[in-house]
């Protein structure tokens, strides 16, 4: 047997094994992947769902909020390039209130995510921050749950606001002649934030009825 034959052998067993090996390999992680879905998917439910109830009274409806959204797609104004969802609150099949995506593209260290909840007369009930990377122990005050003032959280003043109540160029900080409050130090973060909920809010109030009307799973854009 030559050497040149009982390399290729070799090779092609070798080759033959690593084959077999990614298939098993493949087909056990489908397997783990198909059994531990479920699992995962309520997970990630859970989580909004919590998130949901920090800006949102769940008294306040009845429908699988979940469930019950579409996704609008006007990065200019929401701040979300791939598309920012709406879920829809409804009590009695009557709308009650909005939950959407929107994100800050200005702050201190980039990105600011957050979700806003509108009631139906155009009332913010809450709004929460969802993912941000401003500098820790200063500006990162905008997400209560790192917020030194637990009792008053900065991000609470928001709840109870409308539009009707604050005119367009009040959706900023008072530093900068507007309606809201920030802290000493960190202006940066709090106008991103404050001038994103305006802008979540001035959309939402101007679509309510567009909003809630729309099939669930549909996808609006910027002028709907």
């Amino acid at each position: 047997m030559s050497a040149r034959y009982s390399a290729t052998r070799t090779s092609l067993r070798t080759g033959a094994i690593m084959v077999v090996f990614t298939l098993v390999f493949t087909a056990l992680m489908a397997s783990t992947y198909g059994l531990t879905r479920p699992a995962i998917e309520a997970s990630k439910q859970e989580s909004q769902q919590r998130l949901v109830d920090e800006v949102l009274p769940p008294a306040s409806y009845d429908n699988a909020l979940l469930d019950d959204r579409v996704r609008v797609d006007a990065p200019a104004t929401l701040g979300m390039d791939g598309g920012a969802r709406v879920w829809r609150a409804r009590k009695g099949n009557e709308p009650v209130a909005l939950v959407i995506e929107g994100a800050a593209t200005d702050g201190y260290a980039g990105r600011i995510e957050l979700v806003v909840a509108i009631g139906k007369d155009g009332r913010l009930s809450g709004v929460r921050v969802t993912a941000h990377k401003e500098t820790p122990g200063l500006g990162d005050y905008i997400d209560p749950k790192k917020d030194r003032r637990k009792d008053q959280p900065w991000i609470g003043q928001f709840a109870g606001a409308t539009w009707r109540d604050v005119n367009t160029a009040g959706w900023t900080v008072r530093k900068d002649g507007g309606s809201f409050d920030y802290r000493a130090g960190a202006t940066i973060s709090a106008r991103a934030v404050t001038r994103a909920v305006g802008r979540i809010t001035a959309f939402a109030a101007g679509r309510l009825d567009t909003l809630f009307a729309a099939p669930a799973g549909s996808v609006l854009g910027e002028e709907s």
